[in-house]
């Protein structure tokens, strides 16, 4: 007996009109998602983006304008830490995965995303402060509706690095392992199996 593998249509009916209707644009540009879960439609490696992702909510945000976010868009970005609390102080829906490597912009719809990634961009890169690029993202979403120059809406205005993954560093060195070893009486190579840092046995 074969499982029947859902499409975007055996889920739509029920979603949220806003939702469903950029699904509906989405999968016109991008062809039908590659992954598709009662709430959400993922694609992957379409057009800039690493993963898109749709999700049937609508998270109450008002910047720059009272709107709901429910589309997310993800590239492969490292940004310098120093600017962390600035992208957070710049758009709260600009996520930032230091692990991974990935940044992603959340909005309504993706000429936001291009705007807001773009300008994420400089602040990561010093080009613009963080009120300098909340007035300008302002400024290009009014043009754009108004049918004018916006050109940050319309593509990323920089390349996509390669290895942005940032593994960090442990903490747990051989000194703090010998402390555990005196405490419980563990052997080293116990210690590091429980840590995942040696073979299992």
């Amino acid at each position: 007996m074969t499982m029947h593998r859902m499409s975007a249509q055996d889920v739509l009916g029920d979603w949220r009109s806003r939702p469903r209707e950029r699904a509906m644009q989405l999968i016109e540009k991008y062809g039908q998602p590659d992954e598709v879960c009662q709430n959400s439609l993922k694609w992957h490696n379409k057009g800039p983006w690493k993963r898109i992702v749709l999700r049937n909510e609508e998270i109450q945000h008002n910047f720059p304008r009272p709107h709901g976010d429910f589309l997310e868009e993800v590239i492969d970005y490292r940004v310098p830490l120093e600017r962390l609390s600035d992208l957070g102080r710049f758009d709260g829906s600009v996520l930032v995965d230091r692990t991974k490597g990935e940044m992603s912009a959340r909005c309504d719809q993706e000429m936001a995303n291009l705007l807001a990634l773009n300008l994420a961009h400089d602040i990561a890169t010093g080009r613009r402060s963080v009120e300098d690029a909340r007035n300008e993202y302002a400024m290009q979403i009014m043009s754009a509706m108004m049918g004018q120059q916006a050109p940050y809406t319309e593509r990323l205005h920089f390349s996509m690095p390669a290895g942005t993954a940032d593994p960090d560093e442990t903490t747990i060195s051989e000194t703090l392992m010998n402390k555990v070893k005196e405490k419980t009486g563990m052997t080293i190579e116990r210690i590091k199996q429980m840590l995942g840092m040696g073979k299992a046995a």
